[in-house]
């Protein structure tokens, strides 16, 4: 426990939210966080995945979008802010819903960069806009906890497209997508690293835009399904 509160700075619960509308109001125009989230819920529902987690869920939002899902038979949540679980819970109406639904959903505090013997056992994982808040150095223990130790058949990784960001009226030149990103990677690379994590691991990725196109820079959002072999 001592380990996951050092995770979080003081104020990180307040900052997140206030961070996390910032970079709706950028990519708001877009509509991308729709487009991003279906892009998410149909590369799970094809992989034939029943049990999957929500890595670093946040405030829910593709949470939301599993249950809607029938065949996501357990949806496990997790995220390193106790607050930001706490707004999940709400916003998702744990209280009020079904008792059947309410056993489809569990929430746990826990962070992306410790090994945790919960995380075994999915079908598939889901990371959305989530490893650009790491800090580079911790990546490499972010790569063992999912791909070596938690293992999932399927994994699903969403991150911004650094190319794009010129598209975006209102960010301004050379500024990231939001304060807490400790990087952007290009589409080339974030096809190095997650090629490389593949190999290491035995998955095989294959790439797919999340977004509208632009011809020379992509799409805004960059993502990776990872398959293990």
């Amino acid at each position: 426990m001592s380990r996951l509160i050092d995770e979080e700075e003081p104020g990180a619960d307040e900052a997140a939210e206030a961070h996390a509308i910032e970079e709706e109001i950028v990519e708001k125009p877009l509509s991308l966080n729709e487009q991003r989230l279906g892009a998410v819920v149909a590369a799970l529902k094809g992989s034939g995945a029943q049990r999957v987690l929500d890595l670093g869920c946040g405030e829910g939002k593709l949470l939301r979008e599993l249950l809607k899902e029938k065949q996501f038979g357990l949806i496990l949540g997790m995220d390193v802010s106790w607050r930001a679980l706490e707004i999940a819970s709400e916003r998702l109406r744990l209280d009020r819903l079904p008792p059947m639904q309410r056993e489809r959903i569990q929430f746990i505090h826990g962070s992306l960069t410790y090994r945790d013997k919960r995380l075994s056992g999915f079908d598939a994982a889901a990371v959305v806009e989530v490893i650009e808040h790491l800090d580079p150095p911790r990546l490499a223990a972010f790569e063992r906890v999912l791909f070596e130790f938690a293992k999932p058949q399927t994994v699903v990784l969403t991150t911004p497209n650094a190319e794009y960001n010129v598209k975006f009226e209102t960010l301004p030149a050379g500024k990231f997508r939001h304060k807490d990103h400790r990087f952007e990677w290009t589409r080339e690379q974030f096809q190095a690293w997650a090629k490389r994590v593949a190999e290491k691991h035995r998955y095989a990725v294959r790439f797919l835009p999340v977004g509208r196109e632009d011809g020379i820079l992509g799409a805004p959002t960059q993502m990776g399904v990872f398959e293990r072999q």
